[in-house]
Order: C-alpha cells, then structure tokens, then sequence
C-alpha cells in the first residue's frame, strides 16, 4: 500500500491518517483507493468496533482534491471526481462508526470526508472553508452531505461566499458534533471511541443503517420502518445480552451476534 493514507489499529479502534503533510493532505487518486482497501479491512475485522479519521501535522486536516496531481497525469476530468463520489459513498454506508479527529483547517473535498463521518470532533482554533467558487467550481458531491447537515440558507452561505467558518459557528450551525480546545482534543476523541467500543457492533450497524435511511422518509413511513428495525434490532443476540446485564447490574459482553 501507498503511503498518502496510514493505516494503524489499536484498542479495537482503526485509525486512518492522511498522510501528505507536505501537499495539506490533499486528496490523491492513491488516497482514495487505499481508503476504500482499508474501509473494507476494518468492516471485515470483527476487532476494530470504530474507524478515527484524522490528518497528518496539525495545520490541516485536509485541503480538499490535489488538482494539480491528477491533471499532470492527463486523465479524464472526471476520473478523480467519479472515484471520489464513490469512496463517500462507501463511507455513508459504512457499518461500523466513523469518528473524524480534525486536527487542521478542513476544505473542500475534505469536508466530505469530514461530513461522512458519524461524530465530528474538531480543535475550536480552526476552520471549515469551501473554497471551490473562488476558482470557478462549486463543491457539488461535498453538497449532497453539506445538505443533509446544516439548514440550506448556512449552506448556500458557505457555497456562495466561500468565506471561513471558524470552529465555534460550524458546531452552532451543526457542521461538526463539537470542537474543544487543542489540548484536550485527544482526550476528547480517545473518550469517544472509549464509549463506541463498548456498545453493541450489530446494534450500531443496524441502527446507523435504519436511521441514515429513514432520513428521507416522510414522518409516517420512518416512524413505521423505525419501528421494524427495531425489531430486528431486539431479535440479536447482543440486545438479549444487554437487557440481561441490565438487570444483572454488570456490563454487557457484546459479542456482534
């Protein structure tokens, strides 16, 4: 494997980096196809129960595409786009949790990677930026997850203006799931993914997968396939396991079953 992307493991966690410090993180081709090879690496690892995403240095988490890159290679306009399309698409189907550590100033492209994740936890000294219409362009496929998260007058903001939205208005208009001060930005992550891997690997699975679906859903109809998932959800032998403990007074030994 290349190395524009890290791929490391510890404590039930999979950690992926990336790694072009030098170029901002920016997003290469090579990126891409090592973070679809590790996104199914840690699916198919029953001990990984969360994936952190994060970036190299501590100036940025990500700049977005590496334009120059994949236009001195001559390829199609929209290799890059399509691959890229495809890799947050593999990330909003993802069954186990994605937690983003931004450690940077996070633009264009890389707000996609950041959007895609379930939790969202950024440094409250940085800044979300799409810059794309400063060159002409406009962060189309970043929209269809900048959409879904923030109302569409502070999307059409960001979008239009391309201006920075500093960390303590992305958490307020709801970009990221909060930011904390540089020091305590490790503390609060490893506390995340402390409580993910304690839950229940199928119960999260199923419920991401229910409630990114039923998203889209009128009220009625999501409240009905809510409630079908939630049948499947108690049938698993975990939720048995974690109603169990509950009475029991002891934690649950969630096994993914």
């Amino acid at each position: 494997m290349n190395d524009d992307l890290i791929y490391e493991k510890r404590d039930h966690t999979a950690f992926l980096t990336l790694n072009r410090e030098s170029r901002r993180n920016a997003i290469s081709q090579d990126m891409i196809t090592a973070f679809l090879d590790y996104l199914d690496t840690a699916h198919g690892d029953d001990t990984v129960r969360a994936v952190c995403i994060t970036g190299a240095g501590e100036k940025i988490f990500c700049s977005g595409a590496d334009l120059g890159s994949t236009l001195a290679k001559g390829e199609d306009r929209l290799t890059g786009p399509r691959n890229y399309a495809r890799l947050l698409k593999e990330m909003a189907a993802f069954g186990k949790p994605l937690v983003a550590r931004v450690n940077g100033a996070c633009l264009a492209g890389g707000i996609g990677f950041m959007l895609s994740c379930d939790i969202v936890i950024s440094r409250d000294d940085i800044y979300f930026q799409t810059p794309e219409v400063n060159v002409g362009i406009f962060p189309m496929m970043v929209g269809a997850l900048l959409f879904k998260n923030v109302t569409p007058k502070k999307a059409m903001d960001m979008v239009l203006t391309g201006r920075k939205i500093r960390a303590p208005e992305a958490e307020q208009m709801g970009l990221i799931t909060r930011a904390v001060t540089p020091a305590h930005l490790d503390e609060e992550v490893q506390t995340t993914l402390d409580l993910l891997k304690r839950k229940s690997p199928i119960g999260m699975r199923l419920g991401k997968e229910a409630f990114y679906r039923a998203g889209d859903m009128p009220f009625e109809s999501a409240v009905d396939f809510l409630c079908e998932a939630l049948g499947r959800v108690i049938s698993t032998q975990d939720a048995m396991e974690g109603m169990k403990a509950f009475m029991e007074k002891r934690e649950p030994r969630f096994t993914g079953k």
